[in-house]
């Protein structure tokens, strides 16, 4: 008799900085693969960010509100370490282009060295949201442009408010 299968806990990194339509969608898409999803956002001491680790997490929970399953983090340090201590099982992904996918897989076989228990799964972007990045929110809207429809309501009016817009 086969074993069951075992419980699929996820987390999804990322700075966030901020959360666009794209990382929803793949936390959309993720959160109905696993039992249970955990939203990451890293505090990366080697970038600038826009908003603060506390102001992001803030915004992810009130952007995944409706889905049950999701919760939210902060971390800095190894991804991996996190993900045990969460008791999480799998690294979930996006993939947008290739240049993603170098990237992502030298990140997934370097936390596979790490910790041999974790596996990674890459989703692929949807593809309304390929070419989206936090970064070229960030620059549109420095620029007087406008983001409605790439990231969720609650982001356009921060990043408004923080362009002085």
């Amino acid at each position: 008799m086969a074993a069951p299968p075992s419980q699929l806990i996820a987390i999804y990194p990322g700075s966030f900085d901020p959360i666009t339509n794209g990382h929803l969608d793949l936390i959309v898409r993720g959160s109905r693969i696993v039992e249970r999803l955990v939203v990451a956002v890293l505090k990366n001491r080697f970038k600038t960010a826009l908003f603060s680790v506390e102001e992001r997490v803030e915004i992810v929970r009130e952007v995944v509100k409706p889905y049950p399953n999701v919760e939210v983090g902060s971390f800095d340090g190894l991804l991996v370490d996190y993900a045990a201590e969460r008791g999480a099982n799998l690294i979930l992904r996006g993939i947008r282009a290739i240049s993603d996918y170098e990237y992502e897989l030298q990140m997934a076989l370097m936390n596979r060295r790490l910790r041999p228990e974790m596996e990674t799964a890459f989703l692929m972007a949807g593809e309304a949201y390929s070419f989206l990045s936090s970064n070229l929110v960030k620059e549109v809207v420095s620029l007087g442009g406008d983001v409605a429809g790439l990231v969720p309501h609650v982001v356009e009016s921060r990043l408004k408010a923080k362009f002085g817009r």
